[in-house]
């Protein structure tokens, strides 16, 4: 994990992304993305508004976390702002990787980006991304778990700021990804 130590806020904006694979990591075809891994998420940590990002235990990177299944990977962090993330993912070198994402991944029928509200200071399991997302999927936008597109202040999501005990993130994990499996179409 990597965390910068921007200034406090009550709540953060958390968000977990995932990709489907087209090929293996170590295909050729991949190279230009994983070339692309260091330098866009060094920049991602030096982004006014960044607080922390998941990587792998020993590694730089969490594209070796497979929660999700073993061609999806997993992207999840925490800024201080929506405003932050929305100017990294677009007014930053990671709208290249947004722009050539066909070449890499799959395209997904269903929602692949989830956002919620985290309070400060909370950093987010893999189990509670899953949840949120499959939320998301299953009951469309609300100040629980939405997308840029249908966001939601944190006043707006103030209630739903609690986090999961830490004895449901595993099984949240699991009966996420089984509910998106037996309800998710093909793609």
């Amino acid at each position: 994990m990597t965390a910068s130590q921007h200034g406090p806020r009550a709540a953060h904006l958390a968000q977990l992304n995932v990709a489907t694979l087209r090929h293996p990591l170590d295909d050729p075809r991949m190279a230009p993305f994983v070339e692309l891994l260091a330098p866009v998420n060094a920049a991602a940590d030096g982004t006014p508004g960044f607080v922390w990002r998941l990587v792998e235990e020993g590694a730089a990177d969490a594209t070796e976390l497979r929660p999700a299944g073993e061609d999806v990977i997993v992207n999840m962090s925490v800024w201080e702002t929506q405003e932050a993330l929305w100017d990294f993912a677009y007014r930053s070198g990671h709208l290249e990787v947004m722009r050539r994402r066909r070449e890499w991944f799959e395209r997904h029928v269903e929602a692949h980006l989830v956002l919620w509200w985290v309070p400060a200071g909370h950093l987010p399991t893999v189990g509670e991304a899953l949840e949120r997302l499959a939320d998301l999927q299953e009951h469309g936008p609300s100040p629980r778990a939405f997308t840029f597109a249908s966001s939601y202040t944190a006043a707006e999501a103030a209630e739903h700021l609690q986090v999961l005990p830490p004895t449901q993130p595993a099984q949240a994990t699991q009966d996420a990804w089984s509910t998106q499996a037996e309800s998710s179409p093909t793609v």
